[in-house]
């Protein structure tokens, strides 16, 4: 697994970015769906695996929302059991994935 982004978003509640490092400034089309990373949105803190892991579960208990993008992240995300694999989507082959909480 390689390196993860994470970005705290605070609004009214918290929103958090997560995605691929490798994906950053990245724009994905298919057909009308985009995932563009190329804003800040997403330019976080680089975390390995195993530190993101603990990350986006402190951001769990917090209640946060949640924006994922990356078969890293993504799979994280799942092994937590933040998202299910049926709420994964894909644009151009990348999975993303929303948890509004």
């Amino acid at each position: 697994m390689g390196e993860i982004l994470i970005k705290n978003h605070k609004s009214y509640r918290e929103v958090i970015a997560i995605c691929d490092a490798g994906l950053l400034g990245k724009k994905f089309l298919e057909g009308k769906r985009m995932l563009d990373l190329t804003s800040q949105f997403f330019d976080g803190e680089k975390f390995s695996a195993e530190e993101a892991l603990e990350k986006i579960k402190f951001y769990v208990r917090e209640d946060a929302t949640f924006n994922i993008i990356g078969e890293d992240s993504v799979s994280l995300c799942l092994k937590l059991g933040i998202i299910v694999e049926s709420g994964v989507m894909r644009v151009d082959s990348v999975p993303f994935a929303l948890v509004l909480a």
